[in-house]
């Protein structure tokens, strides 16, 4: 199977057409090989290697979801990237973080089918997609009520929240992002530390 290295907004010089494959043919290929992809539209795109400010910023958001649904004792629980979320039977995105509730996923399960909160970290080869395709991709699967695009360079999250048939952005640099659905709250200071 050829990958293609993740940006699909670049222009690329035509290549010989490859079979499309399903999002199941895509987590068969996936479980157990280094590295991450996602399945844009049949095709695999290996994503680009993470600089330490990326893993920083998307361990504290771990960390700091993790604790607001602690806090409220919520049947919620937090994904870290690996976890894949399948968009239909050919795209399945594999986000930064994510929140579902309800019963734990099963010790081999690959999909998230319910996600309430998607979060993207922004990176120079995934920022275009993450603002543009992945909104409205993410905003087809009736469960997410969220999406958080987090800047790792600046304190900037882009908040995305489905309100009935709308998609309402906010643009917040400090104080607190409600997430309600599922009734939690994060401070962007516990993003970003001493930043914030």
């Amino acid at each position: 199977m050829r990958t293609i290295d993740y940006d699909p907004g670049m222009a690329t010089q035509p290549q010989a057409p490859t079979p499309r494959i399903t999002v199941e043919e895509f987590l068969a290929w996936a479980e157990g090989r280094p590295g991450r992809y996602e399945l844009f539209r049949g095709e695999v795109f290996a994503q680009a290697a993470e600089p330490a400010a990326h893993w920083e910023v998307k361990l504290a958001t771990h960390v700091a979801l993790l604790a607001a649904i602690k806090a409220k004792a919520l049947p919620c629980h937090v994904v870290p990237d690996g976890a894949t979320v399948r968009i239909d039977e050919t795209t399945a995105y594999e986000p930064d973080a994510m929140v579902y509730c309800g019963a734990p996923l099963s010790p081999d399960a690959l999909l998230v089918e319910n996600p309430v909160v998607i979060v993207e970290v922004l990176s120079p080869s995934t920022s275009r997609a993450d603002r543009g395709r992945k909104l409205a991709d993410y905003f087809r699967l009736a469960s997410v009520a969220h999406y958080l695009i987090i800047d790792p360079d600046d304190v900037l999250v882009i908040h995305h929240q489905r309100r009935g048939d709308d998609i309402l952005t906010r643009i917040i640099r400090e104080g607190t992002i409600a997430l309600d659905p599922p009734g939690i709250e994060v401070k962007v200071a516990e993003i970003y530390g001493a930043e914030a």
